[in-house]
Parts: C-alpha cells; sequence; structure tokens
C-alpha cells in the first residue's frame, strides 16, 4: 500500500519583480502553514520522503512544515519535475517514485495538484487552496502502477482564514 500527501504551497507573495519561481511567502502564508503543519501532524509526521518543486514558496512550505513538526530536514529533496502546472507532469513523476518509499508527501502547485486529487482520488475538488493538502491511499504497493485512490482532504476551516 502507498500513501501520497500532495501539499499545495503557502500563500505567496505577488509584491516583487520576481521570476515565479523565486517569489517568497507572505507573513499570512508562513502562518498558515505552521498552523496546518500543527493541526495536521498525523497527516505529515512518520513520511519517509519529502519531494518538494524548487520553487521558493513550496521548498519554504516544505521547511517550514519539517520545522513545525521536527521532522528531518534530510527527508527533503528538491525536484526539479514538481515545479510544472501540467499534471501530466506529476503523475509521471508520481509513478516514478522509488518503491522502498510507502509515505510520500509532495510539495507543489496549482492547477497540477487539484488535477492530479481528480484523477488519482475518489472525491472531486474544486480547487487545493494554498497550504491545502489531500491524502491519497492505494492499494497498489509499486508507485507506477497507483490509480483511483481513497482520499482524505485536509482544509480545516478555522485555520484556512
Amino acid at each position: 500500500m502507498k500513501e501520497l500527501v500532495l501539499l499545495r504551497h503557502a500563500k505567496s507573495s505577488w509584491d516583487n519583480n520576481l521570476e515565479d519561481r523565486n517569489r517568497p511567502l507572505m507573513e499570512k502564508g508562513v502562518n498558515r502553514i505552521i498552523n496546518i503543519s500543527k493541526v495536521s501532524k498525523k497527516i505529515f509526521l512518520n513520511t519517509d520522503i519529502i519531494y518538494s518543486s524548487p520553487a521558493i514558496r513550496a521548498l519554504s512550505t516544505a521547511i517550514i512544515m519539517a520545522s513545525t513538526l521536527n521532522i528531518d530536514f534530510l527527508k527533503i529533496n528538491i525536484k526539479e519535475d514538481l515545479y510544472s502546472f501540467d499534471y501530466i507532469n506529476i503523475i509521471n513523476f508520481i509513478r516514478s517514485i522509488d518503491n522502498k518509499f510507502n509515505r510520500v508527501i509532495c510539495v507543489g502547485h496549482n492547477p497540477a495538484f487539484t488535477q492530479v486529487a481528480n484523477f488519482l482520488g475518489e472525491n472531486e475538488l474544486n480547487n487545493l487552496p494554498t497550504a491545502g493538502w489531500i491524502k491519497l491511499k492505494f492499494n497498489e504497493s509499486i508507485w507506477k502502477n497507483v490509480n483511483k485512490g481513497k482520499s482524505v482532504v485536509g482544509l480545516p476551516k478555522n485555520i484556512l482564514k
């Protein structure tokens, strides 16, 4: 059985004239991912590996989540393939994950993460908000074969203000 958590990066800033991949998190985004991490610690803890897009907002989200929960930073791996807005690229990445990993977190971007959640999950999700997550549990034991999994969406209303 494989478990995948798709964590959308926290709210980023558009204030500076920076390239997309260099945009930082807003203070609101930092606070939100800290709160989401605390409330969702059972989802994030005991993960085998964390893959993050190289975009500053995604990597910052992964680092803050790991720091908040005392997860070893060595579990964070930057993957260029996750800096994509095309869900097919994300699905191809997921299906290429090393089978030695059973519990995986990917930190990345919309619209791709919402589309992947809808493609691989059982529920229809309109939009995965910033710092929102969805957990997918697959019966398959090989990442290459993952298909429709059972999904749990983490959108605590009292935190996502």
